[in-house]
Order: C-alpha cells, then structure tokens, then sequence
C-alpha cells in the first residue's frame, strides 16, 4: 500500500492553522500529521504553499460535468439544493475520484408552478430521469397532509435532506407565484424532525426568513437581499440556524456580473466558453438591491456567531443562470464573505469544517487523521490573503491526485 506524504507546507486543518508540518495520506484517509515522511513515501514538497481541506460548496445545482469542474477549483464536496444526485442515482460520481463528491436534497417542497419554475425558459426540462430510469420525486407542497407524506417517500428515494421553497417570485421579478404556505411549510418540517433529517430552506427574504424560523428550520440556503434589522438577525441566531448567504448568488440578482473572476487567467484558464460567458453574466432580476446590505447582514450575522457557509448556487452554464460558475464561484464567495467582515480564517472554515459539521459530514471538511483525503494544496497563504484559494497546486479526492 503507497503513502503520500505532503511536506514543508502550511496546514490549515479546517478549524485552525496548525504550522509548517507534514501529512501523509494512506488509502484514501489522512494516516498521520506530523513527523517525518514514512520511509517509501510518495513524497510532495509543498514549500511556499498552504495546505487545507477540500473546499465544499454548501449550495449547488449539479451533474458529472459541473462535479468535475468543481473538483479542478478545489472543490471536493457539492451540496445539491435540488437535483438527481440522491443517495439511489450517485454510485458512480461516490466511486469516481476525477468529479467532486456530492449530496443532494433532491427536489424541493414548492407548489405547482412556483419557484424555481419561473426561471426556466418555455420547454426548458432543468434535470431529467437520472441513473436509475425512474423519474425524480416531486414532492407535494400543496397542504400539510401532502408535505408530510411527502418526508419519508423524499428520504426512502435518498436524499440526504430535505429543502423548502418559500418564495412568492418577487426578488426575481415574477410577483404572485404560488408558494408554499405556513401550515404546510410547518407540517412538513415537523415530519422531517420526525425522522431526524436536516431542513434547510430557500429564503431571499426577510418575510420568508421569519417563516422558515416559525417552522423550525435548521437552515438557511440563502441570506435575504433586504438591509437586515436587530430583530431578523436575532430570530436567526436565536432559532440556532445555519445561513449559506451566496453572495455571489445575490450580487447576480443584483446585476453584478462575475466578469472580473472570469478574467483572472487562474480562473479563464479552467473554464470552457459556455461557463465563461454564463460568469460573464447575471440574473439581473433585481436591480433596486445594494450587494452593500447582503454584505452588512453576513458581518452582523457572523458577529451574533450564527454560523456561515460557503454555497454559490452554481447551476447550469446558461447566460439566464449567470454570474457564477461551478468551484469558480465558491472562490469568488469566499472573497465576497472577507469584504463583508470576516477574517481569512473565518471564510475557510466556513467552506470547510463548519459546512461539514451542520451536514453531518463527520468524514471530512477538517486535515486530521483518519479523515478522507480530500486536499487542496495552494502556493501561498489564503490564512492572510483569501484569493491565494485560487494557486493550485495539488487537488487530492480520497487520497487519488487529480490531474491538472
């Protein structure tokens, strides 16, 4: 059995930094922290560089394709907030160490004819039958009695959690459309408690944050794009939720293109020419919104120590889904959640140990032993300075180093 051992490099474990010291990977697992190489050893010198954790992105919309693109930025591990990649369809992105890992929500609880449907083009079909043949299970989010139903059959089916719509269409410039109401949205939540399953909910604002509360959701898939008060950050930290804010998602809806990303030759040189014209794009949707306000709620949220994750909401390389890019974007959001307050240290973890704590990860987003081997390697150090995320050097996915 071969040993890598990664030396001379800076550790960031996930959680703190640790000093110049080594690593060795066995198996697929982090064996050792420390010490010299293990005679035999596949040795790597990472002098001038900073090892962390794979990154994770705590919202996405994926398939094998974007899963790769994610890994090439670093990004081992993507949290679908609706899509195929359930526990029944994922044997072979589980098994194959040249795309990220991935975890699913499935779809989500929204009404026919509510969000996200507003979003899609005429005759445009987001997802399809997936791996098995069957098709994906929709669940009903019309009465309490469907949503609670609906719990067991969504975790049966694989996923890992459950998501909530709650959105009238407002924030993207469709008003009226049909949304999931407090009872149901309650009823199906309590189910979920019911069977353990974690909750997250899809919330751009403030009204639809107070209704997630009410019904006890863990956590929220978005930050809100209004300006935040006393009273909405306090309801949050009280009710102990987790906030994934994606400002690179609202910027987006704010008409900020991801275009000077996309022209970091670290970034372009990844990137093929349908993802780089979708980063050079926006949504656009609403243009009345301040990226200042998202900015100020992250900080004044990351003060009250609500904890804060990193997620894009990277989808499909569509110009109507612009702004951002698969393992791209989550680098652009770390850079998003330092401009809003937080240390370089504090945006690390919130894209590596505390992301895997609030989903149960136990396996990975920290270096120590026993965990998987899911590492990037940058030159620099992004401890001090958050856009050396970008420096790759190295990408290991269990242990398997990815080719670049």
């Amino acid at each position: 059995m071969s040993t890598t051992t990664i030396t001379g490099a800076r550790v960031f474990d996930g959680e703190k930094t640790l000093g110049v010291t080594t690593v060795s990977i066995e198996d697929g697992k982090i064996v050792r922290i420390g010490g010299e190489a293990p005679a035999g050893s596949d040795v790597v010198d990472g002098t001038g560089a900073t090892l962390l954790p794979g990154l994770i992105d705590a919202h996405v919309h994926t398939g094998p394709a974007s899963l790769a693109l994610a890994l090439r930025f670093g990004v081992t591990t993507e949290l679908e907030m609706q899509g195929l990649n359930t526990r029944d369809r994922r044997a072979g992105i589980s098994e194959n160490d040249a795309v990220a890992d991935v975890r699913s929500a499935g779809f989500g609880l929204t009404p026919p004819g509510g969000h996200p449907s507003e979003l899609f083009p005429p005759g445009f079909t987001p997802g399809g039958r997936g791996g098995t043949g069957e098709p994906p299970f929709h669940p009903d989010a019309t009465s309490p009695e469907g949503a609670a139903a609906s719990i067991p059959e969504l975790l049966a089916r694989g996923s890992d959690y459950v998501k909530f719509m709650i959105d009238d269409g407002s924030v993207e410039g469709h008003p009226g459309l049909p949304m999931i109401d407090q009872a149901t949205l309650n009823a199906g939540a309590a189910e979920a408690r019911r069977y353990g399953a974690l909750t997250v909910a899809h919330t751009l604002t403030i009204d639809a944050v107070k209704m997630a509360v009410e019904a006890g959701i863990d956590g929220l898939a978005h930050v809100f794009v209004e300006p935040h008060d006393d009273e909405i950050i306090a309801l949050i930290k009280d009710a102990g939720m987790f906030v994934v804010p994606c400002a690179v998602l609202n910027a987006s809806l704010m008409g900020i293109t991801g275009g000077e990303l996309a022209d970091d030759p670290r970034v372009s040189s990844r990137l093929d020419e349908d993802w780089d014209k979708t980063l050079r794009s926006s949504f656009n949707c609403y243009p009345q919104g301040d990226v200042k306000d998202v900015l100020k709620t992250i900080k004044a949220l990351n003060d009250e120590g609500v904890d804060i994750l990193v997620g894009t909401d990277a989808s499909h390389p569509l110009p109507f889904l612009g702004g951002l890019a698969h393992g791209a974007s989550v680098h652009h959001e770390l850079q998003y959640l330092v401009q809003a307050g937080l240390t370089p240290e504090q945006a690390l973890r919130a894209a590596t140990a505390t992301t895997a704590r609030r989903f149960a990860l136990s396996d990975r987003g920290r270096i120590a032993e026993g965990l998987r081997a899911d590492l990037l390697l940058v030159d620099g150090d992004p401890t001090t300075t958050i856009s050396d995320t970008l420096n790759t050097r190295a990408v290991w996915r269990r242990g398997t180093r990815l080719g670049l």
